[in-house]
């Protein structure tokens, strides 16, 4: 694909708007919507205490919140213009009753988000959550007004504010239920949106356990003490472990990427996607998208597509691009590749070349086991939507292990979301620089390259060691599939690049296998690390590189492909350290 698409005339079409995520302005102002409120029956008459539903990033998580918030607030009571013509609004009951149209705007609802939160400071988090909090009382305050309410609550009330204490803040909104229950008559509604981005944020910043704990005693006052709560609905990217954040909360169904529950819900189906496209002129790319955007699966549901990329690329009059890679808050899914193992990244090879592979997955993310624990990261990418499952073994009933899933990328704009990734690991600051070592490594600059290598390239060794799990002696390994992940990324589309792998750095070989034989040549690449009790200095380390090379006969399988031998260049790499000889 050219990330062209054929245009269409835009005029008396339905205005896509990809900012708004206001359930009423979009209805109000008639913008693009795809119906999804077949989700509120579903959800009603499931009977759910609480529910947690996970669904990656920019999937209408929080248009679908605030479309639950229209539906059922008495704010938003006699608005049921708002859902005339939507699937709810036509619901019959057996009898015939129009049983749907009788909720509508009939419960208190608190509406709550942490989307905002994006510090990853204890104190900035607690006090973003404070915040958040104050602000939904000042929504409220109106009711204080009501003569069932004496001095004693009113001080009370207004105790919730940007600097209570945390007792005060972690319990408040249990404390609104019961203002709401007494002045309205009816159970609250609460609905919690983005549930998990402090505790991310936490993760990042190293400060997981202490916000853990904090947000552990708001879920349980909120969800499980709350005898004023009639339903609650809670939305996230992940499921974190009952046991860090709902420990307890015994009457929450959890509805992960793999159930089958709301599947259809959140992201669009292909059907949805192709009339959208029909109905906007664009119905000729229909191929085009399913290529670059289709790959979703929530449980048995396949070519699911996410509702960011296909908005943004019907309001861009079809131009193809990464949309939803490109929004920002991939962060975690570049911190765990790039300080990942060498199995992290070497499957990460493989994914880049369209392969896929097994892993045991475990849908309750338990963020401390993520710096040492392979299946921990490929579970959470995949709840973040980077990953999509096309097969899962069955699991036998006395098998204690995890499922093993087979997994690959999800589409053509994931992959090049990991591109641009790999590329940002070492173009940060020096992306002149690497350029120029690809250049004087296709041109047999040897001095160039040992410059780069020993002078800009080896700092980033840092950034592939940092885990907690990485031993110094992981440096090398770590940078070298990090280096191998950024050859493959540059050089895209000229070469096919095979990394030939072996355990303990023993024999990590690159073959770079040109696609147009006459302009370029085959390259063999051996990395060695210094052996001080067998070799006397990095010197002999290179030279037992190329002695590999030739003993093992690596050129053989290029001479056999028809590359002639002076059209075959090998180079060694050896390590000491943060030094490095090239030759």
């Amino acid at each position: 694909m050219d990330g062209k698409g054929r245009g269409a005339d835009m005029d008396n079409r339905m205005v896509v708007n990809i900012g708004v995520q206001q359930f009423d302005r979009i209805r109000e102002r008639g913008f693009f919507y795809v119906d999804k409120t077949r989700f509120i029956k579903e959800w009603w008459e499931s009977g759910s205490d609480v529910t947690l539903i996970t669904r990656p990033r920019r999937f209408g998580k929080t248009l679908n919140m605030s479309m639950l918030e229209c539906f059922f607030s008495n704010k938003y009571a006699n608005r049921g213009d708002l859902f005339e013509g939507l699937s709810v609004w036509d619901e019959k009951s057996p009898d015939g009753d129009y049983k749907y149209r009788r909720l509508q705007g009939t419960y208190p609802v608190i509406f709550l988000s942490f989307a905002s939160v994006k510090t990853g400071d204890v104190e900035g988090i607690k006090t973003a959550f404070k915040r958040i909090i104050s602000n939904v009382y000042m929504e409220n305050r109106d009711i204080m007004d009501s003569e069932e309410f004496n001095d004693d609550d009113r001080d009370s009330f207004a105790s919730v504010n940007v600097k209570m204490d945390d007792t005060t803040a972690y319990t408040a909104i249990n404390s609104l239920c019961i203002f709401l229950e007494r002045h309205y008559g009816r159970k609250v509604i609460v609905l919690l949106d983005e549930y998990d981005t402090p505790m991310q944020e936490a993760w990042l910043a190293g400060n997981w356990e202490e916000t853990v704990s904090f947000f552990r005693l708001f879920f349980n006052s909120t969800f499980k003490t709350n005898s004023h709560i009639e339903r609650g609905m809670i939305t996230g990217i992940t499921r974190i472990a009952k046991e860090s954040t709902f420990s307890g909360l015994n009457n929450l169904d959890v509805v992960t990427t793999t159930s089958d529950d709301y599947a259809t819900s959140f992201g669009f189906t292909e059907e949805e996607v192709f009339k959208a496209l029909d109905d906007m002129g664009l119905g000729s790319e229909k191929r085009g998208v399913k290529q670059w955007y289709d790959g979703f699966t929530f449980g048995r549901y396949t070519d699911i597509y996410n509702p960011w990329s296909i908005a943004s690329f019907i309001r861009k009059n079809g131009k193809y691009a990464a949309y939803w890679a490109n929004t920002s808050a991939n962060s975690l899914a570049n911190f765990l590749i790039q300080r990942g193992s060498t199995e992290i990244k070497q499957t990460m090879e493989d994914l880049l070349q369209g392969k896929n592979f097994e892993a045991r997955i475990d849908e309750q993310i338990v963020f401390n086991q993520l710096d040492g624990n392979e299946d921990a990261v490929w579970s959470l990418l995949l709840a973040a939507g980077y990953l999509k499952v096309l097969g899962v073994e069955e699991v036998k009933e006395d098998d204690e292990k995890n499922p093993a899933y087979t997994l690959a990328l999800t589409n053509f704009e994931v992959k090049r979301m990991f591109q641009d990734m790999v590329n940002g690991w070492f173009h940060s600051a020096t992306q002149t620089a690497y350029n120029g070592f690809i250049k004087a490594l296709l041109m047999n600059d040897v001095d160039y390259m040992n410059e780069f290598m020993n002078d800009i390239a080896l700092c980033s060794f840092s950034n592939f060691d940092i885990a907690k799990s990485a031993s110094h002696k992981d440096a090398p390994e770590r940078f070298y599939h990090g280096f191998v992940l950024g050859l493959m990324v540059e050089l895209n589309g000229r070469f096919v690049i095979r990394s030939n792998r072996e355990s303990g750095f023993g024999r990590y070989d690159i073959i770079m296998k040109p696609l147009d034989r006459e302009a370029d040549c085959a390259y063999i690449i051996e990395f060695k690390v210094h052996k001080p009790k067998r070799e006397k200095d990095l010197e002999e380390t290179l030279a037992n590189a190329h002695k590999q090379i030739e003993e093992n006969r690596y050129e053989a399988e290029l001479v056999a492909e028809g590359f002639a031998p002076e059209k075959i260049r090998k180079y060694g790499f050896a390590f000491q350290g943060k030094e490095c000889l090239i030759g």
